[in-house]
């Protein structure tokens, strides 16, 4: 696998999503804040993730800073199974088989379902990171039951979905009723 250096980039040039190689480690900027002094040149506040250990930095970045940006290779993985707390994934053309910590996913790991496939992000030949599909189709285990006329948009009621995870659904939404999940923002989207 080839990983793609991109061009050095200004420090006021970070966003948000962007890897970053940085202390000779490999993170993921999560948060970044434009900050203009009133003396003193600008700069980035940088939040990022390490995309190895999952530890965080704060980190500040003036214009005139160089930081070395990484292009991460996608690739799409079938889920296979979950085995002492890692998740198998299998590469469709290859066949290939990895594992990554279930953890990575954090609340969002109830979404991963079955045959699902996701994307894994890879550095060389390593597996760094998943993302579950946007939008995800549950089943509503339990909610209140549909109250006849109700439809006041803006009066959710909790539902506790076929995975565990509670939401906010519309009052008009019932019990065994499939819904898409938006997963980014782990709240209902609309009926599946």
């Amino acid at each position: 696998m080839v990983l793609t250096h991109m061009p050095k980039i200004n420090g006021n040039e970070i966003r948000p999503g962007n890897v970053l190689e940085h202390n000779g480690g490999l993170w993921a900027a999560v948060k970044v804040d434009h900050v203009k002094p009133g003396k003193g040149g600008a700069f980035a506040q940088v939040e990022m993730r390490n995309l190895r250990n999952g530890s965080k930095l704060n980190e500040r970045f003036r214009s005139a800073d160089k930081v070395e940006r990484v292009r991460l290779e996608q690739k799409d993985q079938q889920f296979l199974y979950e085995s002492d707390g890692m998740l198998v994934f299998m590469d469709s053309e290859t066949y290939e088989q990895i594992e990554l910590p279930a953890e990575l996913l954090g609340d969002r790991r109830p979404f991963l379902q079955d045959g699902m496939t996701i994307v894994v992000e890879f550095h060389e030949a390593e597996a760094l990171h998943a993302k579950i599909p946007q939008k995800v189709i549950c089943k509503i285990e339990e909610t209140e039951p549909v109250v006849k006329g109700q439809t006041a948009a803006n009066s959710f009621k909790p539902a506790i979905l076929d995975n565990g995870v509670k939401v906010m659904v519309p009052p008009f939404v019932g019990q065994d009723e499939s819904i898409v999940v938006n997963t980014d923002t782990m709240e209902y989207s609309e009926r599946a």
